[in-house]
């Protein structure tokens, strides 16, 4: 699918290029002549698609393209992270400077080749993308009141304070912690460990709940995190230091 870019650019004809090269390139390039008409399609855009990108004209004849993109900074939502690459006759260092400091991407001075505006959007889209990436396979983190559990770093903390855990009780803490509220017994821990090396008498799983409860308990003779429930199993707290 085409990338769905926003041209706020006053002249004519240089718009008409831009449209048409980057058309044949792979990308939908909406224009607007003016900051309000520009503004007005980006307020649309959650309608008629959202924009990857914004391509906006330092010199509008209505606005300077500076407090525009200090508008669109401003907007809430997803517009107000649209990447924008501000175009410029003028080439003063401080515009750049400006602009970047106002949140612009990128600066590209007229006048320019098209294949280096085509270079420098495909790039900024790929960094969108890693971000992107990145964002996604983000560590994932269990947070309960002042303990946080990381699953993929595999460490635990208390008041910011390391907690260190065996491979056995980190796997038996986030067990239960992933299934938080609901009471597990003894059977469906053992189950939920399967792989691990365990001792044939499920109540090695007491054992090592004993163990946990010393490390992550404030007192682990009145235990508030793991909590057990009388001929039933444990429960790992959902709300906790309330």
């Amino acid at each position: 699918m085409n990338q769905r870019l926003l041209m706020i650019e006053d002249d004519q004809r240089l718009a008409g290029m831009v449209v048409t090269y980057l058309g044949q390139n792979g990308f939908d390039v909406q224009h607007a002549a003016s900051a309000r008409e520009g503004l007005d399609k980006l307020k649309d855009s959650p309608v008629s698609g959202a924009f990857s990108i914004i391509l906006l004209d330092l010199m509008l004849p209505d606005a300077d393209g500076l407090d525009v993109c200090k508008q669109i900074r401003s907007q809430g939502g997803a517009i107000a992270n649209t990447p924008v690459i501000m175009l410029t006759a003028r080439g003063e260092p401080m515009d750049k400077v400006v602009g970047l400091e106002l949140g612009a991407d990128d600066y590209l001075a007229k006048p320019f080749e098209p294949r280096e505006l085509l270079a420098r959007l495909r790039a900024l889209l790929r960094r969108q993308q890693a971000t992107a990436i990145a964002s996604s396979s983000a560590a994932r983190v269990l947070r309960f009141g002042r303990l946080e559990i990381n699953l993929d770093a595999r460490t635990v903390k208390l008041d910011g304070q390391d907690r260190p855990l065996t491979a056995y009780q980190f796997n038996l803490l986030a067990a239960m912690a992933e299934r938080a509220g609901h009471v597990l017994s003894r059977e469906q821990l053992l189950d939920a460990l399967k792989g691990e090396a365990l001792d044939a008498f499920d109540r090695s799983i007491d054992v090592h709940i004993g163990r946990l409860r010393t490390v992550i308990e404030d007192d682990p003779k009145q235990p508030k995190r793991i909590i057990t429930v009388r001929g039933a199993g444990y429960v790992f707290a959902k709300v906790q230091d309330a």
